[in-house]
C-alpha cells in the first residue's frame, strides 16, 4: 500500500489510500490454531490488501493513532486505522470525529438527542457533543492494523 501524507493533528496522523497499487501476497488459508496440519495445505491463494480492506477508495484514508484513549478497545498508539468517510455514523461504531478543531477517535453513543464520544480508557472522560461544539463525524473505522 502506498501512503501520501495529508495532514497531521494532535491525535491522528493522516494518509490517503492509494488503491491503484497492487501487491498480491501469498495467504495461508488454513492456519491451525490447534494442532499443526500438513504444510502443503498452507499457501493456496494470494491476497491484495488494497482490494480486501479498501471498499471505497475515493472516501478511504489511513490514520495512525496517537494516544491511549481507545486502548481498552484494542486500539493502541501507533496502530493504523482504515477510515471510510462514505459510511453512515451509528450507535456503537468506532468513529473518527472532528470536534472543536481536533480529530479524535471514540465510540459513538447516541442517546435521545445527545451524541456521546466514549473513550475506551478509564483515564479519559466521555464527551457530550452539544450545539456549542463544532462537530462532525469524519469517518467510520473499518479496520485496525497493528504491529504484534
Amino acid at each position: 500500500m502506498a501512503y501520501m501524507m495529508v495532514k497531521s493533528g494532535e491525535n491522528l496522523e493522516w494518509f490517503t489510500a492509494d488503491a491503484n497499487s497492487a501487491m498480491s501476497l501469498p495467504i495461508a488459508e488454513k492456519v491451525s490454531a490447534g494442532f499443526p496440519s500438513p504444510a502443503e495445505e498452507y499457501i493456496e491463494l494470494t491476497l491484495d490488501l488494497n482490494k480486501a480492506l479498501v471498499k471505497n477508495p475515493g472516501a478511504t484514508f489511513y490514520a495512525r493513532v496517537k494516544g491511549t484513549s481507545m486502548q481498552d478497545a484494542g486500539i493502541h498508539d501507533g496502530d493504523i486505522l482504515i477510515v471510510d468517510k462514505s459510511l453512515a455514523a451509528g450507535n456503537g461504531k468506532k468513529a473518527v470525529c472532528f470536534i472543536d478543531g481536533e480529530f479524535t477517535l471514540k465510540t459513538l453513543k447516541i442517546e435521545n438527542d445527545t451524541i456521546w464520544l466514549i473513550p475506551a480508557n478509564s483515564s479519559f472522560k466521555p464527551i457530550a457533543v452539544t450545539e456549542d461544539n463544532d462537530f462532525t463525524v469524519w469517518g467510520i473505522v473499518t479496520y485496525v492494523i497493528k504491529k504484534m
